[in-house]
């Protein structure tokens, strides 16, 4: 699927650009690996905001759609079909 890669590799680049990490796989877990903490994640919820528009109120926030680069594609790839964005 085109475009989940694209965003996979959009979301890498985010990591690598916008929070200064460098995720080993798409399927590294985020949190177990160490690569985000409490701040970390508050800080890619705000950069994923700013560059896919898409909106994360704290009651709808589900820990394991950020665990990994995959899954935060999924979530990225729902949230842009419903309000047709991305």
């Amino acid at each position: 699927m085109a475009g989940t890669n694209d965003l996979r590799g959009r979301i890498s680049r985010l990591f690598a650009d916008r929070l200064s990490l460098v995720v080993p796989s798409a399927e590294t877990d985020l949190f177990e690996s160490g690569a985000l903490d409490s701040m970390g994640f508050v800080e890619l919820l705000a950069q994923i905001e700013r560059e896919f528009g898409v909106q994360v109120a704290l009651g709808e926030i589900e820990m394991d759609n950020f665990r990994s680069i995959d899954r935060i594609a999924g979530f990225i790839a729902a949230r842009t079909r419903v309000s047709g964005t991305a």
